[in-house]
């Protein structure tokens, strides 16, 4: 069946789901698509032959998964919930009524110290600027700058003097912390303590990562997206404990 025929049927090949989603979402793939199937995220149905026949709302459905992870970092648990409440016709949180999509959330965690996973989504690798610009559009003097990049804490991609989203964002927080008197020299710790933390996370989704299972590297991404929001969710309460204390 042609790609005209199967819109028109509403029945597509994982191959199409797969055309359908990459403008969206490029790194995308088959194993990735059979790794929310395996999760539960959605049930396609199966020809007698045993090929899988996703419709325009499976298709829908994978939208959601895919926008949820990308742009806010939420596990599959949570992405579960949003879908299970969208399937009994609720609204669930963070979700505007009448759209399937979530709404990014401003802050990285609240007032009770729960993550806020959308400072993890991934940079966009088609965003780039140079030097001059980071530190215009981050609001910071030159000097600021310089040091945040003598101490290692934002760094320009290899091969290129270009800095992606991950170090204008940091660039704009250093700024806001050197308003209270904390210089680069004192953001030192943070970076120390990062690099700690993702040791950690790589040590465990190690064995996931050198597996052969077709799945596999879905499933590492999968845990280290739960992994670093629960890090710093546990980072966040230990420090308000620590001030309350």
């Amino acid at each position: 069946m042609s790609g005209a025929a199967s819109a028109r049927s509403g029945s597509f090949s994982i191959g199409e789901v797969l055309a359908r989603l990459r403008p969206e979402f490029p790194d995308v793939t088959i194993s990735k698509i059979r790794f929310l199937e395996a999760e539960g995220l959605v049930e396609p149905e199966r020809a007698p032959s045993g090929y899988r026949k996703f419709g325009h709302d499976d298709i829908e459905r994978l939208r959601f998964v895919l926008t949820a992870q990308r742009d806010h970092y939420l596990p599959l648990r949570v992405i579960k919930e949003h879908l299970a409440a969208l399937d009994a016709g609720l609204t669930p949180p963070n979700l505007p009524s009448g759209e399937g999509r979530v709404q990014p959330a401003p802050r990285i965690v609240d007032d009770e110290g729960t993550v806020r996973p959308s400072a993890f989504r991934p940079s966009r690798s088609d965003v780039r600027w140079d030097r001059q610009e980071v530190i215009e559009l981050a609001g910071i003097k030159p000097e600021l700058f310089e040091q945040l990049e003598s101490y290692g804490l934002v760094t320009a991609r290899p091969g290129r003097d270009l800095f992606d989203e991950d170090a204008l964002a940091i660039a704009k927080v250093a700024g806001e912390l050197a308003g209270f008197g904390l210089e680069p020299r004192h953001l030192r710790a943070f970076r120390t303590a990062a690099d700690r933390q993702v040791g950690l996370i790589e040590q465990v989704t190690a064995p996931l990562v050198r597996h052969r299972a077709a799945d596999s590297r879905a499933r590492a991404e999968e845990h280290t997206r739960e992994l670093a929001a629960l890090s710093v969710q546990l980072h966040a309460l230990l420090v308000k404990a620590g001030l309350h204390g």
